[in-house]
């Protein structure tokens, strides 16, 4: 894949928000290296390999990627993995909040309500901002579009 689609255009806005992208999983990456026990317990039991390599190796997919974000290359590649990780990582995120809130069974002894709702809540725009960052979808008149369902050539 190469950069974005020709029809969508390169806006300060989705440079901007590019950039705040990458720095957002550049941070997340270096958070799954600085702490990986922490990152490791909520990683779910059904996924078949050793829980802290799944962090460091996903931390290192993190950096990878928000590194390609900043290439004309290799953005389209970037925006859609970061998507299809967002969606990924999603039950871990679930995991996490299932383990500190007592209103779902957790301790209730870390992160609030407060912090996990939101969180849960954002995935889906997460997975949006990856996918407008790097022209996968535009968005006309408040509607996303991607090209080829749209039926435009």
């Amino acid at each position: 894949m190469t950069d974005a689609p020709p029809d969508v255009p390169e806006t300060p806005g989705r440079r901007v928000g590019r950039w705040l992208l990458a720095l957002f999983y550049a941070a997340a990456g270096v958070a799954h290296v600085l702490f990986t026990d922490a990152m490791a317990r909520i990683v779910p039991a059904w996924v078949p390999w050793d829980a802290r390599e799944v962090v460091l190796i996903t931390g290192a997919v993190e950096l990878v990627y928000a590194a390609a974000l900043l290439t004309r290359k290799w953005r389209l590649t970037a925006g859609w993995a970061l998507a299809l990780y967002a969606l990924c990582v999603w039950p871990a995120n679930v995991k996490h909040a299932m383990i500190e809130l007592a209103w779902l069974g957790g301790s209730g002894t870390g992160l609030s309500t407060w912090y996990h709702v939101p969180r849960l809540l954002a995935q889906p725009l997460l997975i949006a901002w990856a996918l407008w960052a790097v022209g996968a979808v535009r968005v006309e008149r408040g509607v996303a579009v991607r090209k080829e369902l749209s039926g435009r050539n």
